[in-house]
């Protein structure tokens, strides 16, 4: 820890012990080893380092993906791809070989470490920092950094002063804020003349309105066909599982699919997320399947036709929430009232009152726009000397490990 009145010097400041900052710091060290004139230092804010590292992919730290695209990516796709080429997913797993973490691919396509821990990673981490002699201070936080006149810059941190002749910027952005993120690297940004474009919760769970029956499923998984709209216009569509919770609902599909619900409001513009329940039928087809059941099976109640589709305690809910008799023969079942299901079933409105906040979302729509970077040397084009990377670039990825990937 530095004397409060003396201003220290280095080489490289990195702000931000995150998988960027780490993985930038631990890079820059390896690319002028033998002739680094001064050091590496990382500052972090919060008082532990890696938390968010150690929360993500349920604990066990989803690394990375067998296949990344431009595609599971929101943002400038043609400046994402660039960046992306720069360091392969192959890439990815022999420099993590490298750390001595050995990945593992599951059936999704995801890689984690073979440990099944993500401390595995943190720890790899850490120790190639160790061993590259670079200083990480954990409760460091950076409240202003400052170009000079000497092409240096000035950064006063929570324990004094230092000079720095480049920064990287690596500070993430604003989800989980209890793992230390909690968006001031935005303003550092903005200081340093750049812009931000507006920041919403991204891969995110959605809160439902109280008079929606999500609390009777709550547990309960199922495949879907999501369909977000934003001001008549469908912006998203996408298929995988959702998850029914006590508060509304969940799952890879909507967490995927929430930065565009997100999104919405910042803009003022009206946004609605509907489910088609039979994601691999239209609206034609699941009428086609309603009349061969009445053919196949014309004595069947409609209840018992939907359970052999369907899990016993959401025919029951979505039968109860469009008042119908589940009792009644599929033979004897109306068509008006067919219909009336039929189109409840392939464009379930979903009443959704809120996302579920900056304390559960995983990552942040909106940030520094990629295009203020050069995306062959991450280097801010408006400022010299400045580096940007990780989460607080306007760039974000669906679940699978896309966003570790990228920082």
């Amino acid at each position: 820890m530095s004397n409060q009145n003396e201003t220290e010097t280095c080489e490289i400041l990195v702000t931000g012990a995150g998988a960027a900052g780490l993985a930038a710091a631990i890079a820059a060290a390896e690319k002028n080893s033998g002739g680094l004139p001064g050091r590496i230092a990382l500052l972090e804010g919060a008082r532990t380092i890696g938390a968010k590292i150690l929360v993500s992919g349920g604990g066990r730290c989803n690394v990375t993906h067998e296949t990344v695209t431009p595609a599971d990516y929101f943002g400038n796709r043609r400046l994402i791809k660039n960046v992306l080429a720069s360091f392969l997913v192959e890439t990815t797993i022999r420099w993590f070989a490298s750390l001595g973490v050995a990945l593992k691919r599951e059936p999704t396509g995801k890689l984690f470490p073979t440990t099944n821990r993500a401390h595995t990673v943190l720890t790899a981490l850490l120790t190639r920092c160790q061993n590259l002699g670079i200083h990480i201070r954990p409760d460091h936080r950076v409240t202003t950094i400052e170009p000079t006149n000497q092409a240096t810059f000035l950064i006063t941190h929570r324990h004094g002063n230092l000079l720095a002749k480049r920064v990287i910027l690596a500070t993430g952005g604003r989800s989980l804020p209890r793992t230390g993120s909690d968006g001031f690297g935005y303003e550092l940004a903005r200081r340093l003349g750049h812009h931000v474009t507006e920041t919403v919760p991204a891969l995110v769970s959605l809160v439902l309105d109280d008079s929606m029956f999500h609390r009777s499923l709550a547990g309960l998984s199922q495949p879907v066909e999501l369909t977000t709209t934003v001001n008549g216009h469908i912006v998203d569509r996408r298929t995988g599982n959702l998850l029914w919770t006590h508060f509304g609902i969940s799952g890879p599909v909507v967490m995927d699919a929430s930065r565009f619900w997100c999104l919405a409001p910042t803009r003022k513009e009206p946004a609605e997320i509907s489910a088609n329940f039979f994601p691999s039928l239209n609206q034609e087809q699941v009428r086609a399947w309603f009349s061969d059941q009445a053919q196949a099976h014309p004595r069947r109640s409609l209840a018992n036709t939907l359970s052999h589709r369907f899990p016993d305690r959401f025919v029951e809910a979505v039968l109860h929430h469009a008042d119908i008799d589940g009792a009644i023969t599929r033979a004897r079942f109306p068509r008006q009232r067919r219909d009336l299901l039929v189109n409840l079933l392939t464009k379930f409105p979903f009443p959704i009152r809120s996302h579920r906040g900056w304390n559960y979302a995983e990552v942040t729509a909106g940030g520094v726009p990629l295009e203020e970077i050069d995306y062959r040397t991450m280097e801010s084009k408006i400022t010299p000397g400045l580096y940007v990377a990780g989460e607080i670039l306007d760039c974000d990825g669906r679940l699978g490990g896309f966003n570790f990937q990228w920082a």
